[in-house]
């Protein structure tokens, strides 16, 4: 599967190989983060209220400052437009709360409609799980933590790891999964209806996850 690329404003570093048929979008600042990596974008995108430089790109998107979506977003659903189902986000949560929050709700939001979307800040990952499964090898260290997201997550397992549930329903105002651990065997995070954010290093998301 092709993968789209997004570069946002947070430093971040961007270790990602683009293969033929991928494309990498800067949205605004994210434009000096490319560039800082020696990456050059498909596209730039933004109001560029962040960055002022100069843009050595044949294609850029000048949005107005007044608009109703951040960068981030119509970089996303450009991706999305141009017939991307896999969307790789860096730089973009663990900066303003109030950015991280958008972004934590465009996480959960597109993979409700299918999208195969994860966003990096560095050395941990953000993802979410939508009446589906994701399974970790016994080689993956370190903590995991799993949140529901807008209702009740019903059917919730988690095996294999230090805490473990079984058929539980996941209130998403008890954020009783953050910080569980692996525990060297191989792990399992099922949800049969609802949506689960979940939060584990870049490490164990690349490298470690058997199934999704």
């Amino acid at each position: 599967m092709n993968t789209c690329f997004i570069a946002c404003a947070l430093d971040c570093r961007l270790d990602f190989k683009p293969e033929s048929g991928d494309m990498i979008i800067a949205a605004d600042r994210g434009y000096l983060n490319l560039k800082n990596h020696n990456l050059v974008p498909d596209i730039v995108i933004g109001d560029f209220d962040s960055y002022t430089g100069e843009i050595d790109c044949k294609s850029i998107n000048k949005l107005p400052t007044v608009k109703d979506f951040t960068d981030g977003e119509v970089a996303i659903r450009y991706g999305i437009e141009q017939g991307y189902k896999k969307i790789v986000v860096y730089g973009a949560i663990g900066g303003g709360l109030d950015h991280t929050i958008a972004n934590i709700s465009h996480c959960a939001g597109y993979t409700k409609e299918g999208i195969d979307i994860s966003f990096i800040d560095g050395e941990n990952v953000l993802f979410a799980l939508y009446n589906s499964s994701v399974g970790f090898s016994k080689d993956a260290k370190g903590r995991i933590s799993v949140f529901s997201f807008g209702k009740k997550a019903e059917g919730v397992y988690e095996r294999g790891l230090f805490y473990t549930l079984d058929n539980y329903t996941l209130d998403p105002c008890v954020p009783l999964g953050v910080s569980n651990e692996f525990v060297c065997k191989e792990s399992e995070i099922r949800v049969d209806n609802g949506l689960l954010l979940i939060y584990t290093s870049k490490e164990n998301f690349e490298n470690h996850l058997t199934k999704r």
